[in-house]
């Protein structure tokens, strides 16, 4: 594994728990790119945990939401971790600020690989919380791992569905698609020309007035004391322009259906972002033969970033969830 320089610092947007053990560890996936992350262990915990890996929001980093939803779990009595995807944050991978479904579903399985041969983890009882864009990542993942027995995906988007379609599907249609191809291409060809790959810039700064509200609610968090970290792609330069470009031929839900493992999925009932949960959870238990174990949980007015940190109201269902991985986990 390449050998990371990581910040010993406590440098999350979230307070540090006096119930757990932390520790920074890394691993590594099957690119030989190293992932960074934070571990949180129970204090005074014996013998084989249940372990959740945790990753997400889409450009945000560990410090963030999924640190954040990594410590409260672990204060509940699992090992967990929330790692860098690749090419982002702590961890390696060149260039940087680059996305792949293949790659960052990898990240999730290598999270599974590592869990898996730690002495104080029980390799039966694993789960994996995927937030905003990484829930989709989530589904994606439990199609393809076995290993995994229970998955959370909270606030998620369907990425796929989001770069081929826009948002609240506006821009499905293959005029649209073509369009967003002969930029993206363009873009390639200006970059390998340049050296430099341009990136597309975070959450809008400074706010527009007349600026849609799911746009203020990412604005609140990311550019906030609220949630803002300096390694956050969405708190500052955001992804590479081309950076999400796979996503567009790529469907990451295609099998979601054939998922046998524990679902639970959550979303803000105000989030603008619901429709991706709605329609998971659908197409999910469509002609699979393992519903009795998918859930879908919409927590009233909340809004997407609410499920980041809490909100004002603290509405994450973290005893649902601990109750839920308690139940498969086992």
């Amino acid at each position: 594994m390449m050998e990371l320089n990581l910040i010993s610092d406590w440098d999350k947007t979230f307070p540090k728990s006096n119930k757990v053990d932390h520790c920074k560890i890394t691993f590594h996936n099957r690119y030989g790119i190293t992932l960074a992350a934070d571990e949180y262990i129970p204090k005074n915990a014996k013998g084989k945990l249940p372990a959740i890996a945790v990753c997400g929001p889409f450009g945000a980093v560990k410090e963030q939401a999924s640190g954040l939803y990594a410590q409260t779990m672990a204060e509940k009595g699992f090992l967990t971790i929330a790692f860098d995807p690749s090419f982002t944050g702590e961890s390696s991978g060149e260039p940087r600020y680059m996305a792949s479904p293949d790659i960052n579903t990898e990240d999730f399985q290598a999270a599974v690989d590592f869990l898996s041969t730690q002495e104080n983890v029980d390799p039966e009882r694993i789960g994996i919380i995927g937030i905003c864009g990484w829930g989709g990542l989530a589904l994606n993942t439990a199609v393809l791992d076995t290993r995994i027995k229970a998955t959370v995906a909270s606030t998620m988007y369907d990425m796929s569905r989001v770069n081929a379609n826009g948002y609240f599907d506006a821009e499905d249609s293959e005029t649209a698609r073509y369009e967003k191809r002969k930029m993206l291409n363009a873009q390639r060809t200006q970059d390998y020309q340049s050296g430099i790959y341009v990136r597309g810039g975070g959450v809008v700064d400074p706010l527009p007035e007349n600026a849609p509200f799911f746009v203020k609610d990412y604005y609140d968090y990311y550019k906030t004391s609220r949630g803002y970290h300096k390694r956050s792609l969405n708190s500052n330069e955001g992804w590479n322009i081309t950076g999400c470009m796979s996503f567009l031929n790529m469907p990451i839900l295609q099998y979601s259906n054939e998922i046998r493992s524990a679902v639970l999925i959550i979303h803000g009932e105000k989030a603008h972002s619901c429709y991706f949960s709605k329609d998971a959870f659908s197409n999910m238990i469509k002609n699979n033969d393992y519903t009795d174990n998918k859930e879908l949980l919409i927590i009233k007015d909340a809004v997407h970033t609410d499920l980041y940190d809490g909100g004002l109201n603290h509405v994450i269902p973290f005893d649902k969830m601990a109750q839920f991985f308690n139940q498969y986990l086992k």
